[in-house]
């Protein structure tokens, strides 16, 4: 069983169209459920696996959209806390190149304000790993908290970690690489994207991420690369590269949460999860990763981050 932490919120997606009288002043938008761990939670969801989530769930009609979402794909929040705060919302633009542009509404809402009292005391011992990223590992006291749940839990499970960097929330790099720090001396996975690296480290940095990534105990290291493929690493030296799939593309919103998804599934099928805090055998890295491209392809064809189910992925 997998658990993913953090960020829950609604994109609200700024919609083209054009009405009698509408002068351009006027905002379109159309909601959905989202948050990068939230989407990887959904996503393995969607592959099979038994998926938990844990972060603080709103009362407003935007936490009650998402309990209905988490109902229909099988998602269990039994462990997430309920709130009276409000949903953090995040408006999105896309791009002409299919791109997304953010803007983030967090002031005091919901899931940005776990405690560390709040954590759960323990947790079931069917959960092999842990998965933790984007705006909820570095705004407090969420960002704390969910440290302290990485590190105690590292002990005796896998912890997966993708930095997702969100500088809109977050304007301060040196925060970013101190949380980055933080939560990577937890994780056996850790992703980024290069754009994460580039804005972490500057240009031209790739390298040293891994280096440091490594330096802080991780066992593999991907890096994605929007449609040009991904990267992989691991610690004894091994590099993989794999190539991008061609696809007429919606949006890219999702399509590194599917990456991660993807991969976390393919390490529990291919027995790299046995029950330990280290994963287990010898990882095929270019298998993983042209697994997790094919399933973010799919998710570029669609609006939103609407994750693939397995059975599209074995059609």
């Amino acid at each position: 069983m997998y658990l993913c932490c953090g960020d829950a919120l609604f994109d609200m997606f700024a919609e083209k169209q054009s009405t009698t009288g509408d002068d351009g002043s006027g905002v379109y938008l159309a909601g959905h459920v989202g948050g990068s761990p939230m989407n990887v939670a959904t996503g393995l969801a969607r592959l099979g696996h038994k998926s938990r989530y844990f972060t603080k769930l709103s009362s407003d009609l935007f936490g009650q959209r998402m309990r209905t979402h988490f109902s229909d794909n099988n998602l269990d929040v039994g462990l997430s806390i309920d709130t009276d705060l409000n949903t953090t919302l995040a408006i999105v633009e896309t791009q002409e190149d299919g791109s997304a542009a953010y803007v983030f509404y967090t002031d005091n809402t919901a899931d940005v304000s776990i405690e560390a009292s709040e954590l759960p005391a323990s947790l079931p011992a069917d959960i092999q790993l842990l998965h933790f990223g984007s705006y909820s590992t570095a705004v407090d006291p969420t960002s704390s908290s969910l440290m302290k749940l990485a590190a105690r839990e590292s002990a005796g499970k896998i912890v997966s970690y993708d930095p997702n960097l969100r500088p809109t929330i977050e304007p301060d790099i040196d925060r970013w690489r101190e949380v980055y720090s933080g939560y990577a001396a937890s994780a056996n996975i850790i992703k980024a994207s290069d754009e994460d690296i580039e804005s972490l480290l500057g240009r031209n940095k790739e390298e040293q991420f891994v280096a440091d990534s490594f330096n802080h105990g991780a066992q593999v290291v991907y890096i994605t690369r929007g449609p040009d493929g991904a990267s992989g690493y691991l610690a004894d030296g091994q590099t993989a590269r794999a190539e991008g799939v061609k696809v007429s593309v919606v949006d890219t919103v999702g399509a590194g949460d599917t990456f991660q998804a993807g991969v976390l599934h393919w390490m529990q099928r291919e027995g790299h999860l046995n029950g330990t805090s280290e994963l287990a055998g010898e990882i095929d890295l270019a298998a993983s990763m042209n697994f997790a491209i094919k399933a973010a392809a799919i998710t570029c064809t669609r609006s939103g981050a609407d994750l693939p189910f397995l059975h599209e992925l074995e059609a």
